[in-house]
């Protein structure tokens, strides 16, 4: 079977006489203008993906979380 690329398919379609060019460009038309109306579908939202793994946050970790990375700041050390 020849591998039908837009070129190939051209070549096929001249070959063709003046009526059957129109029939077929007739058919395929429907066809292609439906393809090109269509929306496309929706994403699914990412948010909340991960809520069904663990339980949420809560803000007393997020303080003590802070605290502990704040702690050493700013550093004698370096200067």
């Amino acid at each position: 079977m020849i591998n039908p690329t837009p070129h190939t398919v051209l070549e096929m379609l001249r070959k063709l006489p003046p009526k059957d060019r129109l029939m077929v460009i007739s058919l395929a038309l429907p066809e292609i203008e439906r393809n090109l109306s269509a929306k496309p579908q929706p994403r699914k939202s990412l948010r909340g993906l991960w809520k069904d793994l663990r339980p949420s946050i809560s803000a007393a970790e997020i303080d003590a979380t802070r605290e502990e990375m704040w702690k050493d700041f700013p550093r004698e050390d370096v200067a």
